[in-house]
């Protein structure tokens, strides 16, 4: 039978939606990638803390890693305490120290998991910060921290470098000093001001192409101290010129929400593999893992019609989630894992949850379902109609 609610449209009427009906993606099992994959993991909140939600972070521990457990069994990797986590939105530092804490141990449960955590200054008081050697300080006391539980880094852009650097020069200090004391090869971090304003400049250039130069001439003179960089400039054409430009064996993560599948696919350019197509860093995958999976196995197998075929239906729901304001991502993030039943509940750490309005979830939704990523249908349609009644929608 055939399962309806009403959904609101822009006029403020509410309009009958008929679910497709179609059997939600599942990935082979034991198929390896021939991508790099890791998913941004967002955290789930502690509902029932009797704290602010604006002041301070809670974390349901048991619900975060069994949601990082579901992330392993796909097949996809852990990026860590990242702005998906709400890094910088609610998750202050010495939570998301905890956070990778819990998921380094975790990860040692099971074989072949990967996890990379993310290292930046957002413990800072900005307003103390004076120059470039309190960014530096800042680095070096996460990046001590997270390699002494035995972390691999992913080195996050800083509010704080952005804010007072003059030049490129100072950016150029800074990450070869951060560069030169890895213990082993780190990801770096592009993040556009698109997801967060405060990150205008960086590489010390509003121009792209002259930043995108800083980075690479970065990145150059420590080779050997970089696995790879993530972009994430809703960008394909900077994205693609910039993995042409890499020193071999250096990858592209990419980072674009709204290109991934061609991204990922690539383009065969030259004969350096990684220079003709891009792994993977990408907050999405949290919101659609089963069908990263599925697509990136076909992949692996040659199946590009129909790593096409998984993902491409994927594409106008991140583009959804993804919609400006960029940086309130998260909450389509969180409210996919709600209505597929990783989570009891839909709140977030900071408040979150209220960051998109009622038309933006429920187009969410009819996405969602468009690309065969409600797991549960039943429970979908349930909770869906939950967050209508609470907006007074019976």
């Amino acid at each position: 039978m055939a399962l309806t609610l009403n959904l609101p449209v822009e006029s403020g009427a509410l309009v009958p939606y008929t679910l497709r009906g179609d059997v939600p993606v599942k990935p082979r099992a034991g198929i390896a990638f021939n991508r790099i994959a890791y998913s941004a993991a967002h955290v789930v909140a502690d509902p029932l803390a009797a704290v602010d939600p604006w002041l301070q972070a809670t974390v349901d521990w048991d619900a975060t890693l069994a949601y990082r457990r579901h992330l392993w069994s796909l097949g996809l990797g852990v990026a860590e305490a990242m702005d998906t986590a709400q890094r910088g939105m609610g998750l202050d530092w010495p939570t998301s120290l905890e956070l990778i804490r819990r998921s380094l141990d975790a990860a040692k449960d099971t074989p072949g998991a990967l996890v990379a955590s993310g290292c930046g200054t957002d413990h800072l008081d900005i307003d103390k910060v004076k120059g470039v050697d309190d960014v530096i300080r800042g680095y070096e006391e996460q990046m001590a921290a997270i390699e002494a539980l035995g972390g691999k880094l992913i080195v996050m852009a800083s509010r704080a470098l952005a804010r007072v650097a003059t030049s490129p020069a100072d950016y150029e200090r800074v990450y070869d000093r951060i560069l030169s004391q890895a213990r082993q090869p780190v990801l770096l971090h592009w993040l556009g001001d698109m997801f967060d304003p405060a990150l205008a400049g960086y590489w010390g250039s509003h121009d792209v192409d002259a930043a995108m130069d800083t980075a690479l001439g970065i990145i150059a003179a420590h080779p050997d101290k970089v696995d790879g960089i993530k972009i994430s400039l809703l960008d394909k054409d900077k994205e693609i010129a910039m993995r042409r430009r890499l020193p071999t064996g250096v990858r592209m993560y990419t980072g674009d929400d709204f290109n991934y599948a061609e991204l990922i696919a690539g383009d065969g350019h030259g004969s350096e593999p990684t220079h003709g197509r891009s792994d993977a860093l990408l907050g999405i995958f949290d919101a659609i893992a089963p069908a990263a999976s599925a697509a990136l196995g076909e992949l692996a197998q040659g199946n590009v019609d129909r790593f096409h075929a998984i993902l491409g239906p994927t594409v106008p729901l991140s583009r959804h989630i993804f919609a400006a304001p960029t940086r309130f991502y998260k909450t389509g993030v969180v409210f996919m894992a709600w209505l597929n039943g990783h989570q009891s509940h839909f709140t977030m750490v900071g408040g979150q949850q209220s960051t998109r309005s009622l038309l933006h979830l429920a187009e969410l939704f009819r996405l969602a379902d468009a690309a065969n990523l409600l797991e549960q249908p039943d429970l979908a349609v349930h909770r869906m109609k939950t967050l209508l009644a609470m907006h007074g929608l019976e």
